[in-house]
């Protein structure tokens, strides 16, 4: 009598060894997408957003003497529009990256417990061995008894 348990591992184990854990860089994204990255990074900083706000500026001057409705309009459609959106960017950069870094560790720490549990598995294996040779001893020595 044996106690009998063999640990096969998951699949997935190996492919995590060595794909290691998704980033964005790693990405297709061709010609149009190289472009669309380009822009969204160049338009995501806050020096866009400074260039935008001087640009906003110049419409200024014509905005306050044409009344409340224009200083509205202005604020609104060029002011917001222009300057919100790099400043926006620029958080949801900050934010993606934060994402980044706890989505790394996350995986980080599924690395961690997989090791973990491939120890325990290691460990309950050892005390199965232990435990299959001591019952080996008892039904020796329950044979030699019977005999004797």
């Amino acid at each position: 009598m044996s106690i009998a348990f063999e640990h096969i591992p998951h699949p997935r184990i190996a492919e995590r060894k060595t794909a290691g854990p998704p980033r964005t860089s790693d990405e297709h994204v061709g010609f149009n997408g190289r472009i669309a990255l380009f822009v969204t990074t160049t338009v995501g900083t806050m020096w866009c957003a400074y260039i935008f706000a001087c640009l906003a500026l110049i419409a200024l001057p014509d905005a306050l003497g044409g009344g409340i409705l224009p200083i509205i309009q202005w604020i609104s459609q060029t002011f917001i529009q222009l300057v919100m959106l790099s400043v926006i960017m620029v958080g949801q950069n900050i934010l993606g990256s934060a994402a980044d870094k706890r989505s790394e560790a996350t995986y980080q720490d599924a690395e961690a417990i997989l090791d973990e549990a491939q120890q325990l598995q290691a460990h309950l294996k050892a005390q199965d061995d232990a435990m299959n040779a001591m019952l080996d001893k008892i039904l020796r020595l329950e044979a030699v008894i019977a005999k004797g």
